[in-house]
């Protein structure tokens, strides 16, 4: 998740594009950069870190400056240096690039254009772009453009400006968003409408694969095939506000309608076109050091040690390695048994969680080989680990994680993979059969969401009560606590998470007439166990929100209310049914009339102990 802006026309260009970098910072803050074209030349300006570090570095060029493009990066591939930063350039300096997304195919990409004697300059997929457009550059833009989306595969939104063209400059998109703006000075593009509010409101929206040639008197949209399509413009009315945040209330809401978006970014360039295994860039842990590794210990905070719950059932189950999960801030003063033997797992959003860090550096005093999962390159974390997997969600804004406890999710289920089949301990079509239905988990993300009408009713009954409870067995249980914990964070309703099975042990007695319990019933094998737990609270005169998958007819038939959610693996199901908890609490501190993105008493990363 990245900004791009673009500009051409009588406007002042860098003024602009820096402004318009400035609206989309919350898209990306790890580096930043410019491509102006000025008197035949591409001059390029990048710096590493905020807009401002770009702004004071800038060299205005008001006479002979024409056209640009502009870039603030949140990083996937490579960390956030200056060579890293966008633009990108071919080795002749004639083609600059600016790209959001993930080329899954890069690597392949990168080879075969070394071996036509490129010489990369940077660690990034985008830079293959900009090195094979100069190689298949034939002196047109969109036809040029056309050759080199043929030969991506992923995800992007692409600009690109050459010497040869002073007044015009080419952009495309697939599956990452980009918007043009009609203006009377010029025209302008972005990947994100609130950069161009100021400007214009009357916007064109590309659609998949669509080829567009940018001048100062408007556009011209063309098809892979290079026939002339219509876009008909469209007319934003919405304030500057909710345009960063795409026309929602709420970052958290935004955030959430993202999460189909980002489990495709983090599985897509993972697994292997053959779907039987899973591989990472990133980590290098060879099949010797796996074999001796006869413990796994998973430390984090919050929602990351929720996430950790899961991976401990994942990782037992299908790698057949016994796990520990313990809190970070717990980690370091319990004298845990870790060793040269031991795989420590840390995992955090932000990637410089005090207690987290604190628990890494324990961990790698006490020789154990130190595995981060995190969404930020750069971060304290991510460097001092001994390997890193990275979550490619984005920056998440909301001080609630949502977003990044699903990428979370994912990263996991795809180390469970990693590990079982580099063990032996998962065979070809088991691995293919899970594969094959992990590819489909965003699609039935998108179906969950769709049913935030239901969550909002139910929300609006219950956002007055005091006391709500969440139960489950297993994995639901899991994901119990973290819907307990979303709750809490930005309704302030007191919440409690508990294994159903536990109830009877003196639990049961915090049930009241008309009290709320949401029990998950995702897994198939606890289903019979869930419905008597159900009786249980109904009978001391709970209302039950049963959650459970398509075809659970057992779980309706007990529950005043029930949501389900597609039917999937029994392992994978948690990445569904987290996520109908975390509308119920969005829309619960709505009612409440919450500050649902910054909730009290609450920062988004924790970087103190």
């Amino acid at each position: 998740m990245c900004g791009i802006v673009g500009c051409v026309g009588s406007m002042a260009i860098e003024p602009t594009l820096l402004e318009g970098l400035q609206k989309l910072e919350y898209r990306g803050y790890d580096s930043a950069g410019i491509a102006v074209h000025h008197d035949g030349e591409i001059l390029i300006t990048k710096e590493v870190g905020r807009i401002a570090a770009l702004r004071e570095a800038v060299q205005i060029h008001n006479k002979g400056t024409t056209l640009g493009i502009a870039h603030t990066r949140w990083a996937t591939h490579g960390s956030p240096t200056h060579a890293n930063a966008h633009p990108h350039t071919s080795n002749d300096g004639s083609i600059a690039i600016v790209h959001n997304g993930i080329i899954e195919n890069y690597r392949e990409l990168r080879k075969e254009l070394e071996s036509k004697g490129v010489v990369f300059a940077s660690e990034t997929d985008t830079e293959t772009i900009a090195h094979l457009a100069a190689l298949l550059w034939d002196g047109h833009l969109p036809s040029t453009m056309a050759k080199v989306v043929a030969k991506l595969k992923g995800s992007f939104a692409i600009a690109m400006v050459h010497r040869d063209k002073p007044d015009s400059f080419v952009v495309t998109r697939k599956d990452s968003p980009l918007v043009i703006g009609l203006g009377h000075n010029g025209t302008y593009v972005a990947s994100d409408i609130t950069a161009l509010l100021s400007h214009t409101r009357t916007m064109l929206l590309l659609e998949e694969l669509d080829i567009a040639v940018v001048t100062a008197a408007g556009v011209t949209v063309f098809d892979q095939d290079l026939n002339t399509m219509e876009r008909k413009p469209v007319k934003i009315n919405w304030n500057a506000n909710a345009a960063e945040r795409s026309g929602y209330e709420h970052f958290m809401l935004k955030e959430m309608m993202e999460e189909p978006k980002v489990v495709r970014d983090t599985i897509r360039a993972r697994i292997q076109i053959d779907k039987t295994s899973v591989e990472f860039e990133e980590f290098s842990l060879t099949d010797e050091e796996l074999k001796h590794i006869n413990k796994i210990f998973i430390t984090a905070c919050g929602t990351a040690y929720h996430a950790g719950m899961v991976a401990k059932y994942l990782f037992e189950h299908l790698a057949k390695i016994p796990v520990e999960v313990e809190f970070a801030s717990e980690f370091r003063y319990r004298n845990p048994l870790v060793d040269e033997s031991t795989l420590v797992i840390v995992i955090s959003q932000s990637g410089e969680t005090a207690d987290t860090l604190a628990a890494l550096r324990e961990a790698k005093r006490r020789k154990a080989r130190v595995l981060a999962i995190v969404n930020t390159l750069g971060s304290s974390i991510a460097r001092e680990a001994d390997d890193r997997i990275f979550t490619w969600a984005g920056p998440e804004i909301a001080v609630a994680s949502t977003k990044a406890y699903v990428a979370q999710l994912t990263v996991i289920h795809l180390l469970a993979i990693h590990f079982s089949t580099r063990l032996k301990t998962m065979d070809e079509a088991t691995a293919r059969a899970y594969i094959e239905q992990f590819e489909l988990i965003p699609e039935q993300l998108e179906h969950v969401l769709e049913q935030r009408t239901e969550m909002k009713a139910l929300a609006k009954r219950f956002a007055k009560g005091k006391d709500i409870f969440f139960i489950g067995r297993g994995f639901d249980y899991n994901i119990a606590l973290e819907g307990s914990l979303k709750l809490k964070e930005i309704s302030y309703i007191h919440s409690e998470a508990y294994a159903a099975g536990e109830l009877k042990h003196g639990t049961i007695a915090l049930i009241e007439h008309g009290t709320l319990v949401a029990a998950l019933c995702t897994q198939s094998t606890m289903i019979e166990k869930m419905v008597g737990n159900i009786r249980e609270v109904k009978a001391r005169g709970a209302l039950v929100l049963g959650i459970a998958c398509e075809g659970s007819t057992q779980i309706g038939e007990v529950s005043d209310f029930t949501l389900y959610i597609p039917k999937t693996m029994d392992i994978l199901v948690p990445i569904l049914a987290v996520v109908p908890l975390q509308l119920f609490a969005y829309y619960c501190a709505v009612e409440r009339g919450c500050d649902v993105d910054k909730p009290r008493n609450l920062a988004k990363s924790v970087t103190v102990e």
